[in-house]
């Protein structure tokens, strides 16, 4: 292969490469206290119009950059490796506009310079990268048809799993407010959901991006985005990944750095409540963990019910849940033990003194109701049953959450 740059896209990376290197250089002697309003301000020295100068240049750079990433979504859908590092390497520019723009009027603590520094070197590393693969890809432009564009915006929520991402979020909330057992204020249980939310969204289209193959093979699964040929896998990808890097630095810069790291550890799953805790307090403690364990229990039987329900269709798509490898019997009887143990967990939280009365009384109903589903799973089979336990089992586990928000309050 030869460097050639003959695409646009070839020059934008390389013009956009040299811009980014003469602004960190740049970055790196303009006192960091100047000019302390943002975007601008009143020069009242040579350190302040070091900043604005600075700044200007950042304001140039980031119209190639928003350039390049108009020009590699509208050209390069396609292309597996153009378009997911072109959106990445955007990202973490604009992110680190952001983080700069934070350290410069709040002046934050010593990570958030830290983070700022780590991510001038992200973006020109990656930035280099993309000038190297579009120098050497040079692939041919490719002439895709007009889009929908009603459609293309219902595909990206669908990418993002909006059910449950809206289930992780009462699991968020509820976290913040047990941790502070009282309301959060508005702005930090603004930044933190809207975080928690394209975290979840961000890891709910990467999934899909994985399992773009197996879903087309799934009733349930193939009129995904991707399964059913309405979205490249690239854009998945590249949504998935603009979402993920977006909430991490949203958190880092208006909730708090510990937040951020446990969101972009764990995204989705049993992470969101210590997302909440963190965010509220700062710090984990151990009823975060508690609330970390719920979820972790509660997962295998939830969606082993749904495997029940979908298990032929499992088997036709090569997908080894565990009915398709162990056996419905089996299946069911895990699906019995594993709801007594998440019962048992939620239970320990007002034996070890972490909630109360309204919270005890509120695990023993929801919890009694899950272990009936649980006990007609064992011992009946029918799809019905399992599709009622994976049905109800979604309702206890907001219940649940509900429940602890109401006893941290009362």
């Amino acid at each position: 292969m030869k460097f050639s740059l003959n695409t646009s896209l070839a020059w934008l990376s390389l013009l956009a490469f040299i811009s980014v290197t003469l602004l960190t250089f740049g970055g790196a002697l303009v006192d960091g206290a100047s000019c302390a309003s943002w975007p601008v301000c009143l020069p009242t020295g040579l350190g302040d119009v070091a900043q604005l100068i600075h700044r200007a240049s950042a304001g140039l750079t980031a119209l190639i950059m928003l350039a390049l990433l108009v020009q590699s979504w509208r050209i390069y859908r396609d292309h597996r490796w153009l378009l997911p590092l072109a959106t990445v390497t955007v990202s973490l520019f604009f992110a680190q506009v952001f983080v700069g723009a934070i350290q410069a009027t709040r002046g934050l603590p010593a990570d958030i310079g830290l983070l700022h520094t780590l991510t001038a070197f992200a973006t020109w590393l990656s930035l280099g990268a993309l000038t190297v693969a579009a120098g050497f890809l040079t692939p041919a432009a490719v002439a895709f048809p007009p889009l929908d564009v009603r459609q293309r915006l219902k595909d990206f929520l669908i990418l993002t799993k909006p059910i449950i991402v809206l289930l992780l979020l009462v699991t968020t909330f509820a976290g913040m407010v047990m941790g502070g057992k009282t309301w959060p204020s508005l702005a930090l249980a603004f930044w933190t959901l809207l975080g928690g939310a394209l975290a979840a969204g961000g890891s709910g289209a990467i999934n899909q991006y994985i399992d773009r193959d197996l879903d087309k093979n799934m009733q349930r699964t193939a009129k995904r985005p991707m399964a059913a040929g309405r979205m490249t896998p690239a854009e998945g990808l590249s949504f998935g990944l603009a979402a993920s890097i977006t909430s991490f630095y949203l958190l880092a810069g208006q909730v708090n750095l510990l937040a951020a790291l446990l969101s972009l550890a764990g995204m989705a799953g049993a992470i969101p409540p210590m997302v909440g805790w963190a965010a509220m307090t700062g710090r984990l403690d151990i009823p975060a963990l508690f609330l970390f364990a719920i979820i972790f229990m509660w997962t295998p039987p939830h969606f082993w019910a749904l495997a029940l329900v979908r298990r032929n269709e499992y088997a036709r798509a090569g997908v080894p849940m565990m009915p398709v490898v162990r056996g419905e019997a089996e299946t069911r009887k895990q699906v019995w033990w594993y709801t007594l143990a998440l019962v048992g967990v939620t239970l320990l939280m007002p034996l070890f003194g972490m909630a109360g009365s309204v919270y005890l009384v509120s695990a023993l109903v929801f919890g009694a109701g899950l272990i009936y589903f649980a006990w007609r799973v064992l011992t009946t089979e029918s799809n019905k049953i399992a599709w009622r336990m994976y049905r109800y089992s979604s309702m206890y586990l907001m219940f649940i959450f509900l429940a602890l928000m109401v006893d941290a309050l009362v």
